[in-house]
Parts: structure tokens; C-alpha cells; sequence
């Protein structure tokens, strides 16, 4: 960044590999990811602490609680999948719970029905594995929400982030819909005292209306579309099983499944969106639709 003296101080950017030896500290490394749609992750790596013991007498201690992880396509296969590894397993005592355990995280394909068994020892971890190979309860055998998903449970709605507006969305709809045109008059009611500009006339494109390529804009327009959207379709009687989103549409999702009120969402995504404007400076969007 031009932004930061690098020649002050003693932090220097790293351009090319370089050698990083051993010295009287642990080694530290700052590691950053930039996302293009803004969400970005930061976390300092620390070298891991040396025990000073041989790889033999390490790999022959208590390793602690293991965890096997097993997945299939299907209930009956996962079962099938337990039943074999204690085949597998039961009579192979050389055979180290960590090693078991890696192989099965590092070597195996990843199914829609998935468990994870926990032990402290190798007794405990068989015992799990084939009460699931039995298809009967255990405390240390956990099972993912995959298989409770399957069958008729409703439909999911999904929120996407900037980037999905076009200029007249919701317009024939505040005209032809009722309960959309009501549910956008609320949400122009809870921005009211975070935005400077009104909710409808950018839908309907009115003269003199905010512009709609301004993040602080086109964030809560979206986030007001989605919202109302999702009270036509429980108007229709579709009701979703689960909701999720992301930028703005993750506020939308939380106040549709009831997570936030509307007017809570609505203080969230005008303050959110203008932050990102002061932050981004005076750059705009466009989005174009092309064969």
C-alpha cells in the first residue's frame, strides 16, 4: 500500500522467499486474505511449540481424544461404511487411532451423510463406530444434518450479496402486489432514520431519486427488495426450511428468519453500507448484462 511508510519501523514487506530459521522466539507470521466482495480474514500464525521428545516415544503417548470421520451418499451406506472400518480396524491393532483418523479426514471422498466419532482410546473409538455400524445412539458418535434434510421439508431461501440490481426492480411489483408494496413501505419506515432518500421513488425510478450505484444506496434497496420478496412468497404460502445470504442479503435472511427485527436490519445495512462508502471512497458499481 502506498498509504504506509515502510521505511519506519521494523516491518518490511515481503516480496520473495526468504530463509526463516530457528531463533530464541517462536516464529510469527501475519497471514491476510483480501475477498473481492469485501470480506477479508486476518490471523497471526504462531510456530507450533517443540516438545524436545523422539518422534518414537511422542507417537507411543496418550494422544488424547481422536476423532474418526466417516461419510456416504446415503443412511444405509454410512452404516456400511462403520461396519467395514471396524472389519477393518477390530483385528489391526498396530494400527495407530491418530493414523486411522488422518487417513479417513485426508484420503476419503466427503458424502451428504456424514458422522464423527470421538474417543480417548482405540476401545472407545471401535464401540462408537459400531453402535453406528448398528444404527443405535451413542454419546460419542455425532451425526451431521445431512440425513435429517432429505425428504419433504420445505424449500431454502437463498440472498445474494451486491451485484444483483438492475435499474426498475420492484417497480411493476409495488404496483401489482399488495403485500410486496406494503412490506416495502415498512422497510422505507424502519431506513427513515438512517437514510436521506426514499425507498420507493429509487424503485420506481422517480426524478431526482438517490443513485442507485452508491453503496449506501444499493445495499439497503437490495436488502428492502429481498426482505419483501420473501413476504410475497409467504403470502403464495411457501414458507422456507432455513435461510442464508451473504453481505446484505445475510441481514435479509436474519430478519426473515426472525434472527433481527425489521428495523433492527434496517439500522445494520444503512450504517454497514455507509461505512463501506467512506471506506471505498467515491467509486460506483455498474452491472452488465451480456451473451
Amino acid at each position: 500500500s502506498p498509504h504506509v511508510d515502510w521505511a519506519s519501523g521494523a516491518v518490511r514487506l515481503l516480496t520473495e522467499a526468504v530463509e526463516w530459521p530457528n531463533g530464541e522466539r517462536p516464529r510469527r507470521a501475519g497471514v491476510s486474505s483480501f475477498g473481492a466482495s469485501g470480506t477479508n480474514a486476518h490471523v497471526i500464525l504462531e510456530q507450533a511449540p517443540v516438545e524436545g521428545r523422539p518422534e518414537a516415544e511422542a507417537a507411543s503417548s496418550d494422544p488424547g481424544t481422536v476423532s474418526w470421520v466417516l461419510s456416504a451418499r446415503s443412511a444405509e451406506a454410512l452404516r456400511g461404511q462403520a461396519a467395514a472400518l471396524v472389519e477393518q480396524v477390530g483385528g489391526a491393532s498396530e494400527l495407530s487411532p491418530v493414523d486411522v483418523g488422518w487417513s479417513l479426514v485426508t484420503t476419503r471422498s466427503v458424502f451428504e451423510h456424514r458422522a464423527v466419532v470421538v474417543g480417548d482410546d482405540r476401545a472407545q473409538l471401535l464401540a462408537a463406530v459400531e453402535a453406528l455400524a448398528g444404527d443405535a445412539s451413542h454419546p460419542d458418535v455425532v451425526q451431521s444434518g445431512a440425513a435429517a434434510l432429505t425428504g419433504d421439508v420445505g424449500p431454502v431461501l437463498v440472498f445474494p450479496g451486491q451485484g444483483s440490481q438492475w435499474a426498475g426492480m420492484g417497480a411493476e411489483l409495488l404496483e401489482a402486489s399488495p403485500v410486496f408494496a406494503a412490506r416495502v413501505a415498512e422497510c422505507e419506515r424502519a431506513l427513515g432514520p438512517f437514510v436521506d432518500w426514499s425507498l420507493s421513488d429509487v424503485l420506481r425510478g422517480a426524478e431526482g431519486a438517490a443513485d442507485l450505484g452508491r453503496v449506501d444506496v444499493v445495499q439497503p434497496v437490495l436488502w428492502a427488495v429481498m426482505v419483501s420478496l420473501a413476504a410475497v412468497w409467504a403470502g403464495h404460502g411457501v414458507r422456507p426450511a432455513a435461510v442464508v445470504g451473504h453481505s446484505q442479503g445475510e441481514i435479509a435472511a436474519a430478519v426473515v428468519a426472525g434472527a433481527l427485527s425489521l428495523e433492527d436490519g434496517a439500522k445494520v445495512v444503512a450504517l454497514r453500507s455507509k461505512a463501506l462508502r467512506r471506506l471505498a471512497g467515491g467509486g460506483a458499481m455498474a452491472s452488465l448484462g451480456v451473451g
